[in-house]
């Protein structure tokens, strides 16, 4: 037996797998609260005393970590337009799994410098114009932030005729010189970025999180939680050598205060009539809707879908709905055990966050008429013809009902404009693996890869 130990310090708990990669089988699972407010090791040794009563005594070859603690990776972007340059530094920051708190466009002013201070960003994404092209904006904002001698890394990927002028405005700062991310019109190069902003997290963001400590325990890698999550659902569409995927997916990360979506698919339209508007969309995309979650969040739903809709689908009265929502606001705890009204509140609410989630993450898709007739205009990933969906969370885990609440990502005749997928399997994370086999996956990725074929539950289509 060669075990290896798979952590993910998460903001509220500390999750561990155990993992034996000569059979290719979990050992087990188990999780305490994270203590990062005192001693981070502290919630550490509490779930390693539970997975050894669940284990025995496991001697460890190898222990690999990713984490969200003390609020996960924390951005600010700034770009030149909204659409464009500032779209591409938010799918950058995103997919090297960081929580973006702030995203500007134009040019930065004392406000904003202001607001920039009060988030205190782990990390600043700064952007700007195509290569060649405008240059004012970037080093406006490159002064701007030199003025306020900002103690956070800055990393600018913007027009390469102005990054070394950035780089002499910031002297001082702690700068890291990266590819635009948009160096020409309508094409997104954002690799380089995510990979510099996961080696700062590694470097400087884990001391900065009070995660060294535990570090020292590990043999190699610490990433973002959210990073580890989407190498895992790359790995499970595309497969690897030797081990093939289950295909394009769409994957829903329910939690307390945010909903995460993750895309593996091309998404780019499938007719030649279809036009497609803005940026090209990341083959392997990650979103994350701050105002969408069970507890923390929760009355961001009711906003979103409306009471009346949380109230049909649950069959309590507004009324009562409300009365609850604003209970678990304040006890954001609770979960059903047991009782009726709050399980069909839950399923409700669940239901409704993975519509509006996916909703918002895949694209959309218009009829317009031209001098050539009839035409549609896409704008956004294409996920009709994704055919695997991969939920996970507590509201999703803990219920008999999870393929009917994952049914709400398909695809609506309510909604004809959304391009959410129209038919899809479902595949269940219960044990909480997905973070795990992602860190997996860089050493071990066949392994990884078999593991969550065999321990996903596997509901077929909803529909």
């Amino acid at each position: 037996m060669k075990a290896v130990l798979l952590i993910d310090f998460g903001s509220t708990y500390t999750k561990l797998t155990a993992v034996d990669v000569e059979s290719e089988t979990v050992l087990g699972t188990a999780q305490s609260f994270t203590t990062i407010g005192t001693d981070i090791n502290d919630g550490l040794n509490n779930a390693l005393a539970i997975l050894q009563e669940k284990t025995g005594k496991v001697e460890f070859a190898e222990t690999y970590a990713c984490s969200s603690a003390a609020g996960g990776l924390r951005m600010v972007t700034s770009g030149l337009v909204p659409e464009l340059t500032g779209e591409a530094a938010k799918l950058a920051s995103l997919g090297a799994g960081a929580k973006v708190v702030g995203i500007y466009a134009f040019q930065l002013t004392e406000d904003d410098m202001e607001d920039i201070q009060k988030a205190k960003p782990d990390i600043f994404l700064l952007v700007g114009g195509t290569d060649g092209g405008n240059t004012e904006c970037i080093l406006h904002n490159a002064k701007m932030l030199a003025s306020i001698q900002p103690k956070f890394p800055i990393v600018v990927a913007g027009n390469r005729t102005a990054a070394r002028e950035c780089e002499r405005i910031l002297a001082g700062c702690e700068v890291y010189i990266c590819p635009n991310v948009m160096p020409k019109f309508g094409v997104l190069k954002i690799e380089e970025t995510q990979k510099q902003i996961r080696e700062i997290f590694l470097n400087r963001i884990v001391q900065a999180k009070g995660l060294s400590a535990a570090a020292e325990l590990l043999d190699d890698i610490m990433m973002p939680t959210p990073s580890a999550v989407l190498q895992a659902m790359e790995l499970l569409a595309q497969g690897c050598e030797g081990e093939s995927g289950i295909g394009e997916l769409v994957a829903v990360d329910v939690g307390g205060a945010t909903t995460d979506i993750y895309s593996i698919a091309d998404g780019m339209p499938e007719h030649m009539s279809t036009v497609f508007k803005g940026l090209p969309e990341p083959y392997a995309k990650r979103t994350v809707e701050g105002d969408i979650g069970m507890r923390y969040s929760i009355q961001g739903i009711l906003d979103a879908v409306g009471i009346h809709r949380v109230a049909q689908k649950s069959g309590l009265t507004q009324a009562r709905v409300q009365e609850l929502v604003d209970y678990l606001k304040e006890n954001t705890d609770k979960v059903p055990d047991g009782n009726d009204e709050m399980e069909q509140l839950d399923f409700a609410l669940a239901s409704m966050a993975i519509e509006e989630a996916v909703r918002r993450h895949a694209g959309t898709i218009e009829e317009t008429y031209t001098m050539m007739g009839q035409t549609f205009v896409q704008e956004g990933k294409n996920l009709t013809k994704v055919g695997q969906i991969v939920v996970t969370g507590g509201s999703l885990i803990h219920t008999r009902r999870t393929a009917e609440i994952a049914a709400h990502a398909l695809y609506s005749p309510a909604q004809p404009a959304s391009l959410r997928p129209k038919k899809a399997g479902v595949w269940v994370d219960r044990k909480y693996i997905l973070a795990a086999m992602g860190l997996l996956s860089t050493h071990y990725p066949q392994t990884a890869l078999r593991i969550m074929k065999k321990e996903l539950e596997y509901y077929g289509d909803p529909e």
